[in-house]
């Protein structure tokens, strides 16, 4: 199978990557020339601007939507299929009813442009996608190998474990027992991309685990508890800090069941 991959130097991009190496495969990052999808069987888009901090408007704008948007349009000119990656992100702070047609509340830029690319798929006639599947799929908090360059933005598995490689203790922000979120390794949200190459629909689904963990579990899976310290959560982060997420897996489940089948 003939795949275009973007983001292939990312974080779930290069896991991606590796997890391909039965398919024929080219790779665009932001800088190289725009890609030419005509003679691919499918675009997988992964390629972003993850930074849930980043605030130059215009930037996370043209990266995450316009090329986007670009990036279909070719898809339908050429009849390539094609998956990108949407965030749960979009779901803001709810504690519970993260399923796929919930209301959404983006609270950032970031995750804005990834609602707002879930809504100009949304809008476009069936007709007009011309007979391509268009798979879009909301990651929820993804771990895993290959997290270094992210910075502030590493998962809490990677963060922790450098942590008490470095400094012998793990930091934890006061009442982590109570912070749950729906942590899903990076070879499972690869492996999801690839099952759904045979689901014949198209469509917006939850990548997780549909099992909430705790913030101290993850530390205590690292290290023994005398190594964890609590702080207080700084002001700053209290009124928007995300305590829950849990992706409700029906949908995903569902689709799955009917991989390979003409609905």
């Amino acid at each position: 199978m003939k795949i275009l991959l973007t983001g292939h130097k990312g974080f779930i991009g290069s896991n991606m990557l590796a997890m391909l190496a039965d398919h024929q495969v080219t790779t665009f990052e932001w800088g190289d020339a725009l890609p030419n999808v005509n003679g691919h069987d499918w675009v997988i888009h992964m390629g972003a601007n993850s930074s849930t901090t980043e605030r130059d408007i215009e930037k996370i704008m043209m990266q995450n939507l316009d090329f986007s948007v670009w990036l279909l349009k070719q898809c339908i000119e050429h009849s390539v299929d094609f998956q990108y990656s949407s965030s749960a992100s979009i779901y803001g702070l709810r504690k519970s009813n993260f399923t796929e047609d919930a209301p959404v509340d983006p609270r950032n830029p970031y995750a804005w442009t990834k609602y707002l690319f879930e809504r100009h798929v949304n809008n476009i006639p069936a007709k007009s996608l011309k007979g391509i599947r268009v798979q879009g799929f909301r990651y929820f908090n993804v771990y895993g190998p290959n997290e270094e360059h992210k910075n502030n933005m590493a998962s809490p598995h990677h963060t922790f474990a450098k942590q008490y490689r470095e400094t012998g203790k793990i930091k934890l922000f006061e009442n982590s027992q109570n912070y749950l979120r729906d942590f899903i390794h990076v070879s499972k949200v690869c492996q999801m991309h690839i099952d759904f190459l045979d689901v014949r629909e198209s469509g917006v689904w939850n990548v997780g685990t549909g099992t909430p963990t705790s913030f101290l579990d993850v530390a205590l899976s690292i290290a023994p508890k005398e190594a964890i310290e609590f702080v207080p959560m700084p002001d700053i982060l209290r009124d928007n800090y995300q305590e829950y997420t849990c992706a409700d897996m029906t949908k995903t489940l569902e689709s799955l069941k009917h991989r390979g089948e003409k609905l």
